[in-house]
């Protein structure tokens, strides 16, 4: 059995001046939003054998807050692949990972996060998948589990979603804004 889970980053900060995307920082609600997540994976006991994370200023600060919820260190393998990747990047890497690992964090960005997670979903809580075709807003967390031995087996439908968490789920002022 193999645990995926998926996080993209908190929401960014488009005033600020930066001359990349690349460099752009969490605003407010982003850094709060992350350690609310970060609280939620605490309390539901979540462990990781693995964590992979794009190395974007947004993904870098998200972490650190996420860490902050969950009060420990989070400390990835930074893979910039992960950038801005599609899920046929994701994919890739996922199956790249070792066989000794059953929970693996990748953290990223969408579209490319959420095209991988309807991608890899074959099964779930009909509410559950509901919500991911929906949207995969900034901060959300969808984990899927595959009945598989190796990560290279890891395939398209293959996976059960059995989380997906909006950080409005959890505190309802991290809804959308009303502008």
């Amino acid at each position: 059995m193999k645990t995926l889970t998926l996080l993209r980053h908190a929401k960014s900060g488009w005033d600020d001046p930066v001359t990349r995307d690349f460099d752009r920082p969490l605003n407010d609600k982003g850094r709060k939003a992350a350690v609310v997540m970060g609280r939620e994976l605490r309390a539901q006991g979540e462990t990781f054998d693995r964590i992979m994370a794009s190395p974007a200023r947004r993904v870098v600060e998200t972490i650190a807050e996420v860490a902050i919820g969950y009060g420990a260190p989070i400390e990835p393998i930074w893979d910039k692949r992960l950038y801005l990747a599609s899920a046929a990047t994701l994919l890739e890497v996922a199956r790249e990972t070792p066989d000794d690992c059953d929970r693996l964090l990748l953290i990223g960005h969408n579209p490319g996060l959420e095209d991988f997670a309807l991608l890899l979903t074959g099964t779930g809580p009909p509410e559950l998948v509901s919500a991911l075709e929906e949207k995969y807003p900034t901060a959300t967390m969808a984990q899927l589990t595959f009945d598989v031995g190796r990560w290279a087996e890891v395939a398209r439908g293959g996976g059960t979603l059995a989380r997906f968490v909006r950080p409005r789920d959890l505190d309802p002022t991290l809804g959308p804004d009303d502008h």
